[in-house]
């Protein structure tokens, strides 16, 4: 659980151990004026770093008419600040000759960088000068605005992006958090300066930010690093108390049906599904265990029963969704108009099979494997494990080191994952199409 920190003080979150008991890798924590928090975990064996800035806001914090500002935000931090031009940052960017991008999802924002350990101070200070001090002006919101429909247009031009959009609008309806993230054709056209500039103030303050810096890197270090480059003018003067996520196991409502949208396309692309489990539910180990089994790799059911045994379609996988107070569990597939109603059938008979008859020990037990080594392969990166910490410090109330998310991985039994089965695919159904 989170717990309340002193400003400018420093607390071990975590230490990694091998079997010999050498340290394989420290997180620790500190808290500088203003509430912004800056996480650092020290990995053994590495010389690149990775550095996220992640800001508590996301498009479900939109009104309609801000929708999209979040995502037309993230565009226009990279073009320019009262020390740096936009060719300036793109020069430096491509001198260091990192990794920088930065995305925007429903309940947060992330810049994010991978350099070399020796270029982390520069790309500390070029994000903290982006983050705090931007100029926004009416010629880059003009220009951006472009991009951005040319954005939202490829997007419309990739079923799958639509109709995953299609899908959460058909959940949770009209509102910031059933809404696509990039906005509309209309609402961006409609979003003006003042409103972006507004927006950008209210959000971007230090209570509301993680950095988060994984790799070779020195926690001391890139404190001083965080304080000089987000310190600039009065960004860090502030008193206000870091801000934490909201939690609840109790997620909303969704609302069943179908949803339809036409394209003259060569596939029909569908999402089945219904209501899920949220961000904190303590059943999330056994939905990842069940994903897994149901439709997470080649010896899948879904696999198994779509592509292998009948050869329906090419592509089938089972997700699911975790928000602050929301979830969906789903399946997706992508077959030709013909094998349509037969592929809904399958699908529909999978998962009444999940519900009425559950797993075996033996698909558990592989489900469970795969899950814990997919995991452990993907902490063996700097940039998954600085994720990792920036979101458990910003959206969650904990932080799992890995040996503890194992154990979860592994205390799941087979009457955890049927009977989370049996209550999921017996609820409404929300089923979203885009084809002919």
């Amino acid at each position: 659980m989170s717990v309340p920190q002193k400003i400018g003080s420093t607390r071990t979150l975590l230490v990694e151990k091998d079997e010999a008991g050498r340290v394989l890798s420290r997180v620790r924590r500190t808290v500088l004026p203003g509430g912004l928090r800056v996480i650092t975990e020290e990995m053994a064996g590495v010389r690149s770093a990775s550095i996220g800035v992640w800001v508590g806001v996301g498009s479900r914090d939109e009104t309609p008419s801000l929708h999209g500002a979040s995502h037309f935000l993230e565009h226009l931090l990279f073009k320019g600040t009262h020390e740096r031009s936009a060719l300036d940052i793109s020069i430096l960017l491509d001198e260091i000759g990192g990794d920088f991008n930065a995305f925007t999802a429903k309940e947060y924002t992330c810049f994010h960088a991978r350099v070399l350990a020796t270029d982390l101070p520069a790309a500390i200070d070029v994000l903290g000068d982006m983050l705090t001090d931007s100029v926004i002006t009416d010629a880059d919101v003009e220009a951006e605005r472009e991009v951005i429909l040319d954005e939202i247009a490829m997007h419309d031009d990739d079923p799958e992006d639509v109709v995953h959009n299609l899908f959460a609008a058909q959940a949770w309806g009209d509102s910031p958090i059933g809404r696509p993230i990039a906005g509309t054709e209309d609402s961006i056209n409609a979003l003006t300066r003042t409103q972006i500039t507004r927006f950008y103030r209210r959000h971007y303050r230090p209570a509301n930010m993680v950095v988060s810096a994984a790799g070779a890197v020195s926690h001391a270090d890139v404190v001083a690093q965080v304080r000089a480059a987000f310190g600039r003018g009065t960004f860090l003067t502030g008193e206000e108390s870091p801000v934490h996520a909201t939690l609840t196991e109790t997620p909303r409502k969704v609302h069943p049906g179908v949803a339809h949208a036409k394209r003259p396309l060569e596939q029909i692309n569908l999402v089945l599904g219904m209501q899920g489990v949220t961000r904190s539910d303590p059943r999330r180990f056994a939905l990842g265990v069940l994903n897994t089994v149901l439709g997470g790799g080649s010896s899948s059911r879904l696999f198994q029963e779509v592509r292998e045994l009948r050869g329906l379609a090419y592509a089938v996988y089972s997700f699911g969704s975790h928000h602050a107070d929301a979830g969906l569990i789903g399946v997706s597939v992508g077959c030709l108009p013909a094998k349509y109603d037969e592929v809904l059938a399958v699908v529909r008979a999978e998962l009444r099979k999940v519900a009425t008859e559950g797993f075996t020990e033996e698909e558990i037990v592989r489900g469970k494997r795969q899950l814990a080594g997919s995991m452990i392969l993907g902490l063996e990166d700097s940039g998954a494990r600085m994720s990792r910490n920036g979101k458990a410090e910003l959206v969650y109330d904990e932080l799992l080191g890995l040996d503890e998310v194992l154990a979860r991985i592994d205390g799941v039994t087979v009457d955890d994952v049927n009977a989370l089965g049996a209550e999921l695919f017996t609820r409404p159904e929300i089923l979203a199409v885009v084809g002919p």
